[in-house]
Protein backbone atom coordinates (compact mmCIF):
# COMPACT_ATOMS: atom_id res chain seq x y z
CA UNK A 1 0.00 0.00 0.00
CA UNK A 2 3.02 2.31 -0.18
CA UNK A 3 2.31 5.32 -2.34
CA UNK A 4 -1.45 4.88 -2.03
CA UNK A 5 -4.07 6.81 -0.09
CA UNK A 6 -4.64 4.77 3.09
CA UNK A 7 -7.09 5.60 5.87
CA UNK A 8 -7.02 3.84 9.24
CA UNK A 9 -10.20 3.64 11.27
CA UNK A 10 -13.35 1.69 12.04
CA UNK A 11 -16.19 0.93 9.67
CA UNK A 12 -19.21 1.81 11.81
CA UNK A 13 -21.40 4.91 11.53
CA UNK A 14 -19.66 6.55 14.51
CA UNK A 15 -16.13 5.67 13.48
CA UNK A 16 -13.54 8.37 12.90
CA UNK A 17 -10.19 8.48 11.14
CA UNK A 18 -7.38 7.35 13.45
CA UNK A 19 -4.64 8.12 10.93
CA UNK A 20 -4.08 8.59 7.21
CA UNK A 21 -1.21 8.41 4.77
CA UNK A 22 0.11 11.61 3.23
CA UNK A 23 -1.54 10.71 -0.07
CA UNK A 24 -4.91 10.68 1.72
CA UNK A 25 -4.12 13.85 3.65
CA UNK A 26 -3.45 15.63 0.36
CA UNK A 27 -7.14 15.07 -0.44
CA UNK A 28 -8.24 16.63 2.85
CA UNK A 29 -8.48 13.54 5.10
CA UNK A 30 -7.30 14.11 8.66
CA UNK A 31 -7.40 12.45 12.08
CA UNK A 32 -10.72 12.78 13.88
CA UNK A 33 -12.73 13.13 10.66
CA UNK A 34 -15.81 10.88 10.41
CA UNK A 35 -15.02 7.83 8.29
CA UNK A 36 -18.13 8.49 6.18
CA UNK A 37 -16.79 11.93 5.27
CA UNK A 38 -13.36 10.48 4.46
CA UNK A 39 -14.99 8.01 2.07
CA UNK A 40 -16.81 10.83 0.32
CA UNK A 41 -13.77 13.03 -0.27
CA UNK A 42 -11.33 10.16 -0.95
CA UNK A 43 -13.39 7.24 -2.32
CA UNK A 44 -10.38 5.53 -3.93
CA UNK A 45 -8.51 5.24 -0.61
CA UNK A 46 -7.73 1.91 1.04
CA UNK A 47 -9.62 1.75 4.36
CA UNK A 48 -8.10 -0.52 7.00
CA UNK A 49 -8.99 -1.18 10.66
CA UNK A 50 -6.70 -0.27 13.53
CA UNK A 51 -4.31 -2.95 14.79
CA UNK A 52 -2.99 -1.74 18.14
CA UNK A 53 -1.10 -4.95 18.90
CA UNK A 54 0.91 -4.46 15.70
CA UNK A 55 1.52 -0.80 16.52
CA UNK A 56 2.82 -1.61 20.00
CA UNK A 57 5.09 -4.33 18.63
CA UNK A 58 6.53 -2.04 15.96
CA UNK A 59 6.86 0.81 18.46
CA UNK A 60 8.98 -1.37 20.74
CA UNK A 61 11.16 -2.32 17.76
CA UNK A 62 11.68 1.33 16.77
CA UNK A 63 12.49 2.46 20.31
CA UNK A 64 14.88 -0.48 20.64
CA UNK A 65 16.78 0.85 17.62
CA UNK A 66 16.81 4.38 19.06
CA UNK A 67 18.06 3.01 22.36
CA UNK A 68 21.12 1.64 20.57
CA UNK A 69 22.26 5.23 20.03
CA UNK A 70 21.58 6.72 23.47
CA UNK A 71 19.91 5.73 26.75
CA UNK A 72 18.64 9.32 27.06
CA UNK A 73 15.41 8.56 25.23
CA UNK A 74 12.05 10.12 26.13
CA UNK A 75 9.07 8.39 24.52
CA UNK A 76 6.38 10.93 23.66
CA UNK A 77 3.91 8.67 21.87
CA UNK A 78 3.79 5.33 20.11
CA UNK A 79 5.80 6.77 17.19
CA UNK A 80 7.62 9.81 18.57
CA UNK A 81 10.52 10.42 20.93
CA UNK A 82 13.14 12.94 22.03
CA UNK A 83 16.79 11.86 22.09
CA UNK A 84 19.66 13.61 23.85
CA UNK A 85 22.65 12.93 21.57
CA UNK A 86 25.09 15.28 23.29
CA UNK A 87 27.20 12.29 24.35
CA UNK A 88 27.86 11.14 20.76
CA UNK A 89 30.21 13.96 19.77
CA UNK A 90 33.25 11.68 19.64
CA UNK A 91 31.51 9.05 17.50
CA UNK A 92 29.91 11.23 14.84
CA UNK A 93 31.06 14.28 12.92
CA UNK A 94 27.91 16.27 13.67
CA UNK A 95 24.39 16.01 15.09
CA UNK A 96 23.11 15.77 11.52
CA UNK A 97 25.32 12.72 10.99
CA UNK A 98 23.74 11.06 14.03
CA UNK A 99 20.27 11.78 12.71
CA UNK A 100 21.06 10.43 9.28
CA UNK A 101 22.52 7.24 10.76
CA UNK A 102 19.36 6.77 12.84
CA UNK A 103 17.20 7.17 9.73
CA UNK A 104 19.32 4.67 7.81
CA UNK A 105 19.21 2.15 10.68
CA UNK A 106 15.45 2.37 11.16
CA UNK A 107 14.86 1.94 7.45
CA UNK A 108 17.43 -0.84 7.12
CA UNK A 109 16.23 -2.89 10.10
CA UNK A 110 12.50 -2.21 10.01
CA UNK A 111 11.74 -0.87 6.54
CA UNK A 112 10.14 2.27 7.98
CA UNK A 113 10.55 5.94 7.09
CA UNK A 114 11.74 8.21 9.88
CA UNK A 115 11.49 12.00 10.12
CA UNK A 116 13.93 13.78 12.44
CA UNK A 117 14.30 17.35 13.63
CA UNK A 118 17.70 18.32 15.03
CA UNK A 119 17.97 21.33 17.35
CA UNK A 120 19.23 22.54 20.71
CA UNK A 121 15.81 22.52 22.43
CA UNK A 122 12.79 20.25 22.57
CA UNK A 123 10.48 22.90 21.12
CA UNK A 124 12.57 23.58 18.04
CA UNK A 125 13.41 19.91 17.50
CA UNK A 126 9.70 19.06 17.59
CA UNK A 127 8.84 21.77 15.08
CA UNK A 128 11.76 20.82 12.84
CA UNK A 129 10.65 17.18 12.82
CA UNK A 130 7.23 18.36 11.64
CA UNK A 131 8.92 20.25 8.81
CA UNK A 132 10.91 17.12 7.93
CA UNK A 133 7.82 14.95 7.31
CA UNK A 134 7.00 12.69 5.60
CA UNK A 135 10.49 11.21 5.39
CA UNK A 136 13.32 13.64 5.90
CA UNK A 137 15.58 15.55 8.24
CA UNK A 138 15.58 19.23 9.24
CA UNK A 139 18.45 20.84 11.16
CA UNK A 140 18.17 24.13 13.04
CA UNK A 141 21.72 25.17 13.89
CA UNK A 142 22.63 26.57 17.29
CA UNK A 143 22.17 30.34 17.27
CA UNK A 144 19.54 30.33 14.53
CA UNK A 145 16.58 29.34 16.71
CA UNK A 146 14.88 32.75 16.85
CA UNK A 147 15.13 33.25 13.11
CA UNK A 148 13.53 29.84 12.63
CA UNK A 149 10.80 30.34 15.23
CA UNK A 150 9.62 33.86 14.62
CA UNK A 151 8.22 33.27 11.14
CA UNK A 152 6.13 30.30 12.27
CA UNK A 153 2.41 30.63 13.01
CA UNK A 154 1.72 31.04 16.71
CA UNK A 155 -0.67 28.06 16.52
CA UNK A 156 2.36 25.76 16.18
CA UNK A 157 3.59 26.54 19.71
CA UNK A 158 3.07 24.11 22.55
CA UNK A 159 0.20 25.25 24.73
CA UNK A 160 -1.65 27.16 22.01
CA UNK A 161 -4.96 25.36 21.62
CA UNK A 162 -8.12 26.64 19.99
CA UNK A 163 -9.18 28.87 22.90
CA UNK A 164 -5.70 30.35 23.44
CA UNK A 165 -5.29 30.89 19.70
CA UNK A 166 -8.55 32.84 19.59
CA UNK A 167 -7.40 35.08 22.47
CA UNK A 168 -4.05 35.71 20.78
CA UNK A 169 -5.79 36.60 17.53
CA UNK A 170 -7.76 39.23 19.46
CA UNK A 171 -4.38 40.73 20.37
CA UNK A 172 -3.31 40.71 16.73
CA UNK A 173 -0.81 37.88 17.26
CA UNK A 174 -0.35 35.81 14.09
CA UNK A 175 3.25 34.59 14.25
CA UNK A 176 5.58 33.52 17.05
CA UNK A 177 7.52 36.70 16.28
CA UNK A 178 4.41 38.75 17.01
CA UNK A 179 4.09 36.94 20.33
CA UNK A 180 7.74 37.60 21.17
CA UNK A 181 7.08 41.31 20.71
CA UNK A 182 4.52 41.44 23.52
CA UNK A 183 5.72 42.31 27.03
CA UNK A 184 5.72 39.33 29.36
CA UNK A 185 3.53 41.21 31.83
CA UNK A 186 0.86 41.68 29.17
CA UNK A 187 0.79 38.00 28.31
CA UNK A 188 0.63 37.02 31.98
CA UNK A 189 -2.24 39.44 32.56
CA UNK A 190 -4.19 38.18 29.54
CA UNK A 191 -3.41 34.45 29.70
CA UNK A 192 -2.53 33.78 33.32
CA UNK A 193 0.78 33.37 35.08
CA UNK A 194 1.55 29.78 34.02
CA UNK A 195 0.45 29.87 30.37
CA UNK A 196 1.44 33.46 29.70
CA UNK A 197 4.90 32.94 31.20
CA UNK A 198 5.46 29.69 29.32
CA UNK A 199 4.47 31.18 25.95
CA UNK A 200 6.67 34.22 26.56
CA UNK A 201 9.64 31.92 27.18
CA UNK A 202 8.96 29.70 24.19
CA UNK A 203 8.52 32.67 21.84
CA UNK A 204 11.92 33.92 23.06
CA UNK A 205 13.48 30.53 22.34
CA UNK A 206 13.86 29.70 26.03
CA UNK A 207 13.23 25.99 26.59
CA UNK A 208 15.53 24.30 29.10
CA UNK A 209 13.52 21.11 29.55
CA UNK A 210 15.83 18.10 29.52
CA UNK A 211 15.17 14.79 27.80
CA UNK A 212 13.65 12.62 30.52
CA UNK A 213 13.79 8.85 30.04
CA UNK A 214 10.45 7.31 30.94
CA UNK A 215 9.93 5.71 34.32
CA UNK A 216 7.64 2.78 34.96
CA UNK A 217 4.28 2.78 33.22
CA UNK A 218 1.50 4.18 35.41
CA UNK A 219 -1.43 2.41 33.80
CA UNK A 220 -2.60 0.21 30.94
CA UNK A 221 -6.12 0.40 29.57
CA UNK A 222 -8.42 -0.79 26.80
CA UNK A 223 -11.71 0.73 25.72
CA UNK A 224 -14.20 0.67 22.90
CA UNK A 225 -16.90 2.99 21.56
CA UNK A 226 -19.89 1.17 20.10
CA UNK A 227 -21.71 2.02 16.88
CA UNK A 228 -25.04 1.29 18.59
CA UNK A 229 -25.53 1.99 22.30
CA UNK A 230 -25.62 -1.16 24.43
CA UNK A 231 -28.72 -1.77 26.56
CA UNK A 232 -28.50 -5.54 26.99
CA UNK A 233 -26.76 -6.50 30.24
CA UNK A 234 -25.59 -9.89 28.96
CA UNK A 235 -23.98 -8.18 25.97
CA UNK A 236 -22.26 -5.71 28.27
CA UNK A 237 -20.95 -8.60 30.40
CA UNK A 238 -19.62 -10.26 27.24
CA UNK A 239 -17.91 -7.05 26.11
CA UNK A 240 -16.23 -6.71 29.50
CA UNK A 241 -14.96 -10.28 29.27
CA UNK A 242 -13.34 -9.42 25.96
CA UNK A 243 -11.77 -6.32 27.45
CA UNK A 244 -10.54 -8.26 30.49
CA UNK A 245 -8.94 -10.77 28.13
CA UNK A 246 -7.21 -8.02 26.14
CA UNK A 247 -6.09 -6.21 29.29
CA UNK A 248 -4.65 -9.43 30.75
CA UNK A 249 -2.70 -9.93 27.52
CA UNK A 250 -1.33 -6.39 27.66
CA UNK A 251 -0.29 -6.81 31.28
CA UNK A 252 1.55 -10.03 30.53
CA UNK A 253 3.25 -8.64 27.43
CA UNK A 254 4.46 -5.58 29.35
CA UNK A 255 5.47 -7.62 32.41
CA UNK A 256 3.09 -6.16 35.00
CA UNK A 257 0.42 -7.10 37.52
CA UNK A 258 -2.20 -4.58 38.68
CA UNK A 259 -3.04 -3.40 42.17
CA UNK A 260 -6.03 -1.34 40.95
CA UNK A 261 -8.67 -1.91 38.28
CA UNK A 262 -10.84 0.90 36.95
CA UNK A 263 -14.04 0.64 34.92
CA UNK A 264 -15.09 3.48 32.61
CA UNK A 265 -18.67 3.78 31.35
CA UNK A 266 -19.95 6.47 28.99
CA UNK A 267 -23.69 6.61 28.55
CA UNK A 268 -25.56 7.53 25.39
CA UNK A 269 -25.84 11.17 26.50
CA UNK A 270 -21.99 11.32 26.84
CA UNK A 271 -22.09 11.35 30.65
CA UNK A 272 -19.02 9.42 31.80
CA UNK A 273 -18.51 7.66 35.13
CA UNK A 274 -15.61 5.65 36.53
CA UNK A 275 -15.48 3.07 39.28
CA UNK A 276 -12.33 1.51 40.73
CA UNK A 277 -11.20 -1.20 43.13
CA UNK A 278 -7.82 -1.72 44.80
CA UNK A 279 -6.72 -5.25 45.68
CA UNK A 280 -4.85 -6.47 48.72
CA UNK A 281 -2.75 -8.54 46.29
CA UNK A 282 -2.23 -7.53 42.62
CA UNK A 283 -4.02 -9.37 39.81
CA UNK A 284 -3.34 -10.03 36.14
CA UNK A 285 -5.52 -12.88 34.83
CA UNK A 286 -8.67 -12.62 32.75
CA UNK A 287 -11.00 -14.22 35.35
CA UNK A 288 -9.78 -11.89 38.09
CA UNK A 289 -10.10 -8.80 35.93
CA UNK A 290 -13.53 -9.82 34.61
CA UNK A 291 -14.87 -10.60 38.08
CA UNK A 292 -14.00 -7.20 39.46
CA UNK A 293 -15.21 -5.50 36.27
CA UNK A 294 -18.66 -7.02 36.82
CA UNK A 295 -18.65 -5.92 40.46
CA UNK A 296 -17.77 -2.37 39.40
CA UNK A 297 -20.42 -2.48 36.67
CA UNK A 298 -23.02 -3.15 39.38
CA UNK A 299 -22.20 0.26 40.80
CA UNK A 300 -23.24 1.98 37.56
CA UNK A 301 -26.51 2.39 35.66
CA UNK A 302 -25.26 0.38 32.69
CA UNK A 303 -28.11 -1.26 30.72
CA UNK A 304 -30.66 0.83 32.62
CA UNK A 305 -29.07 3.67 30.67
CA UNK A 306 -27.72 2.88 27.16
CA UNK A 307 -23.93 2.55 27.09
CA UNK A 308 -21.90 4.22 24.36
CA UNK A 309 -18.39 3.33 25.59
CA UNK A 310 -16.82 0.77 27.91
CA UNK A 311 -13.25 0.81 29.15
CA UNK A 312 -11.18 -1.24 31.56
CA UNK A 313 -7.89 -0.04 33.00
CA UNK A 314 -5.15 -1.42 35.24
CA UNK A 315 -3.25 0.88 37.61
CA UNK A 316 -0.81 0.58 40.48
CA UNK A 317 1.38 -1.50 38.18
CA UNK A 318 4.02 -3.75 39.70
CA UNK A 319 6.62 -5.81 37.90
CA UNK A 320 5.32 -9.35 37.48
CA UNK A 321 8.57 -10.73 38.88
CA UNK A 322 8.58 -8.49 41.96
CA UNK A 323 8.32 -10.37 45.30
CA UNK A 324 4.74 -10.64 46.54
CA UNK A 325 2.91 -12.27 49.43
CA UNK A 326 2.45 -15.98 48.79
CA UNK A 327 -1.13 -17.15 48.30
CA UNK A 328 -1.79 -20.62 49.69
CA UNK A 329 -5.28 -20.83 48.21
CA UNK A 330 -5.40 -22.83 44.99
CA UNK A 331 -6.69 -20.88 42.02
CA UNK A 332 -8.07 -23.27 39.42
CA UNK A 333 -7.70 -20.86 36.52
CA UNK A 334 -3.93 -20.34 36.82
CA UNK A 335 -2.99 -23.43 34.82
CA UNK A 336 -5.66 -22.68 32.23
CA UNK A 337 -4.41 -19.11 31.81
CA UNK A 338 -0.88 -20.43 31.35
CA UNK A 339 -2.00 -22.79 28.59
CA UNK A 340 -3.98 -20.05 26.85
CA UNK A 341 -0.91 -17.81 26.96
CA UNK A 342 1.40 -20.49 25.58
CA UNK A 343 -0.94 -21.39 22.71
CA UNK A 344 -1.43 -17.77 21.71
CA UNK A 345 2.29 -17.04 21.90
CA UNK A 346 2.99 -19.89 19.54
CA UNK A 347 0.07 -19.73 17.10
CA UNK A 348 -1.29 -16.19 17.43
CA UNK A 349 -4.03 -14.60 19.50
CA UNK A 350 -6.83 -15.88 17.24
CA UNK A 351 -5.75 -19.51 17.69
CA UNK A 352 -7.67 -19.83 20.97
CA UNK A 353 -10.79 -17.96 22.01
CA UNK A 354 -13.04 -18.03 25.04
CA UNK A 355 -16.38 -19.66 24.27
CA UNK A 356 -18.45 -16.66 25.35
CA UNK A 357 -16.50 -14.46 22.94
CA UNK A 358 -16.75 -16.78 19.94
CA UNK A 359 -19.02 -15.44 17.21
CA UNK A 360 -20.65 -18.84 16.83
CA UNK A 361 -20.04 -21.59 19.36
CA UNK A 362 -22.38 -24.11 17.68
CA UNK A 363 -20.95 -27.13 15.84
CA UNK A 364 -22.40 -27.80 12.43
CA UNK A 365 -23.38 -31.44 12.05
CA UNK A 366 -25.49 -31.24 8.90
CA UNK A 367 -22.84 -32.78 6.66
CA UNK A 368 -20.69 -35.87 7.03
CA UNK A 369 -17.04 -35.61 7.82
CA UNK A 370 -14.57 -35.68 10.69
CA UNK A 371 -15.48 -33.77 13.83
Amino acid sequence: MRGRAVVVGGSGPRSVVASASYEARARGVHSGMPIAQARRICPFAVFVPSDHDAYRTTSREVFSVLGEFTPLLEEVSVDEAFLDISGLGLLFASPAAVAERIRETVRGKLGLPCSIGVATTKLVAKMASRDAKPDGMAVVAAGSELGYLHGKPVRSLWGVGEATHARLEELGVVTIGDLAGFPRTTLVRRLGTALGGMLADLAAGVDDRPVEPAGAARSISVEETYDIDLDDLSRIHRELLGQADRLATRLRQDGFVAATVQLKVRYGDFTTVTRSHTFAEPVSTTPELHRIALELLGRTQAARRPVRLLGLGAGGLIGATAPRQLDLAARSWDDLERVVRDVRDRFGRSALERARLAEDTSIRRDSPGPE
